[in-house]
């Protein structure tokens, strides 16, 4: 049985990890979400992603540590994405929306910092407890502390501490929270706003986020408008381009082409 289901529906796809009784990742688990997600990026009928856990209690604990003690190890293949088949994988420039359903915590939390915008239901949890069991959280060390504030993010990292979904939102952390029975139903009215956008304009903003992480403001302009960047290059030679401005001009809804 596939540790993760998936739904299709038009221009979205809905991805479920499923592995009872937690939905913890074990390398051969990570290999099959990067599996899915390269597929995702790379189908071009495809424009966003879902990203949840199956059940009530789980969205993802991370690390699977009774794995670990059989034999898997922490520095292992993850498989063509990294650890969940996200985090580290190359050119992913369409919206992912994570939708986090229970407790998220360890690299189920890196896991979801991985996606464009998390939502949560109100009874999710989260916390960085990797301390306890003697490693470190590589990812959320690099990426929490330029997310949000940099004492709250060391604060953290440092104790493990759980904090709730209230905590999540004052720090910015997660987008919005929403009863459990409504999460679902809330990705992906999310999912199709999104889906109804421009594709190549999503992916210019992704790949600009992206380069300018840690570029100087002009040097991360002057790839901009020299075209350096290859999403910006597609776009300002697209149809959709075009097709923009048209139909500001025609005072119409723009149809997306994505090419």
């Amino acid at each position: 049985m596939s540790p993760i289901t998936t739904r299709r529906e038009g221009a979205i796809l809905e991805i479920t990890l499923d592995r009872p009784k937690a939905n913890a990742i074990d390398l051969a688990t990570s290999k099959i979400m990067g599996e899915t997600f390269a597929t995702f990026r790379d189908d071009p009928e495809l424009r966003v992603a879902i990203l949840t856990g199956a059940g009530e209690k789980f969205f993802c604990p991370g690390w699977d540590l009774k794995a670990a003690a059989d034999g898997d190890a922490v520095d292992g293949d993850y498989g063509v994405g990294g650890f969940g088949g996200l985090q580290e994988l190359r050119d992913m420039n369409k919206p992912v929306v994570a939708a986090v359903n229970g407790i998220c915590c360890g690299g189920g939390l890196e896991l979801a910092l991985s996606a464009d915008i998390i939502l949560a239901a109100d009874h999710a949890s989260f916390a960085l407890p990797e301390i306890r069991s003697g490693t470190v959280a590589d990812a959320a060390s690099v990426k929490l502390p330029k997310r949000i504030p940099y004492h709250i993010a060391m604060e953290l990292l440092l104790t493990g501490r759980w904090f709730d979904t209230s905590e999540a939102l004052n720090w910015g952390l997660i987008n919005h929270v929403y009863p459990a029975a409504d999460l679902l139903d809330q990705a992906w009215e999310m999912a199709r706003l999104l889906a109804s956008g421009p594709p190549l304009v999503y992916a210019a903003i992704k790949e600009v986020v992206r380069d300018a992480e840690d570029s100087k403001f002009q040097d991360a302009m002057n790839r901009i408008t020299g075209r350096q960047l290859r999403s910006i290059d597609v776009l300002y030679s697209s149809d959709d381009q075009m097709e923009g401005a048209r139909a500001f001009a025609e005072k119409r809804d723009p149809v997306w082409s994505g090419k």
